[in-house]
């Protein structure tokens, strides 16, 4: 197992990993929308946030060596559903291989985030 970590991506925020490789898969903790150089929320908006995510993501991946084009399954967060599609337009701009996901409504996610992303890649 390998720890992945890059400063191009916020820190975690608790006792885990950015992400780990195990068996030729990248397994990322879970992003919200924290830009790495404020080390804050600055975007106070689902498509601004959703951005920012992606961004995370992007940064972790190449950390990893791999890209979205091998990720596998998603799993994302929503604070309110009623973002849904606006959390779409942004997400369908980086994940173009349209992976596997699940979407589920939280009723609150860290740092009053509007959203959180983790995925599953191969390497």
């Amino acid at each position: 197992m390998e720890k992945i970590f890059t400063r191009n991506a916020p820190a975690a925020i608790g006792p885990y990993s950015q992400a780990v490789i195990s068996g030729g898969m990248l397994y990322t903790s879970g992003q919200i929308a924290i830009n790495p150089e404020s080390g804050s929320i600055e975007a106070d908006t689902i498509e601004g946030q959703t951005r920012q995510i992606c961004k995370n993501l992007e940064q972790v991946l190449k950390a990893a060596g791999t890209s979205f084009d091998k990720v596998v399954k998603t799993t994302c967060f929503l604070s309110d559903m009623a973002d849904f599609s606006a959390f779409n337009e942004v997400y369908g701009e980086y994940f173009t291989s349209k992976p596997a996901r699940s979407c589920v409504a939280a009723k609150a996610l860290p740092k009053g985030a509007l959203a959180e992303v983790e995925l599953i890649a191969e390497i």
